[in-house]
């Protein structure tokens, strides 16, 4: 079975795809301080995820993301991308698992723990980003954010870009369910039945556009921690 799990934006996004994004960047890393803090910290108690899979351990020592920039947005230049996935991959690696990124157009098909990155809307199926597990190949949507650009010239989308990244790296990392925890890199939102994720103050999550952070949060970390012991 193949394993595909999609980046997930606010329901508000949802309803008219990318309206959300009237924010500017400034406003967007304008974090409020109880944000900010749950970006820091993992209360006991504060690690739970949706029911849409199980988390796995990651059975190589160390991850290699090969990044192919074939096809991608012209402002999104070959070595901004590198350096996102090379963010993200710094980031995660402070759960146990060391990574390193490089720039190919050919995947090794030898190389198990390899990572192929690339920019695919058929692959990606209307998502902005998307996740082969078994195939270990992680997608991401050109035109997705060709439409972004569209609708908001003036937006600087590298944050989204680093957001879905940093998501759907994480599933690479034994992290397979989706975080109910709002502000983790691997949360979404709201489930098929309305239930609304997990935040420490309701009222700070209609003060930002986008609540979900940018790179791994510290229970994103704790959590990839515990799955990979």
């Amino acid at each position: 079975m193949i394993g595909k799990y999609f980046m997930q934006f606010r329901t508000s996004w949802l309803a008219g795809p990318l309206l959300g994004l009237v924010v500017s960047l400034k406003s967007v890393f304008a974090l409020d301080l109880t944000r900010a803090g749950e970006i820091k910290e993992c209360a006991v108690g504060e690690i739970s995820t949706w029911t849409d899979g199980a988390d796995k351990a990651v059975p190589y020592a160390s991850l290699n993301f090969l990044y192919n920039p074939t096809g991608a947005p012209p402002w999104f230049s070959e070595n901004l991308v590198a350096e996102l996935i090379q963010r993200a991959s710094n980031k995660w690696s402070e759960c146990g698992i060391s990574a390193q990124s490089s720039i190919g157009d050919q995947p090794h098909y030898l190389m198990n723990n390899e990572v192929f990155i690339s920019w695919n809307d058929i692959k990606s199926q209307g998502n902005i980003g998307a996740s082969d597990l078994s195939q270990r190949r992680l997608y991401l949507s050109p035109s997705v954010f060709k439409n972004l650009r569209e609708m908001r010239p003036s937006y600087d989308a590298s944050y989204t870009l680093q957001m879905t990244l940093s998501h759907e790296m994480g599933h690479f990392y034994g992290l397979v369910a989706h975080s109910r925890r709002c502000v983790d890199v691997l949360s979404y939102y709201k489930n098929n039945s309305g239930e609304l994720c997990n935040i420490r103050d309701r009222a700070e999550f209609a003060r930002v556009i986008e609540y979900r952070s940018a790179l791994p949060t510290a229970c994103d970390i704790e959590r990839c921690r515990r799955i990979n012991r």
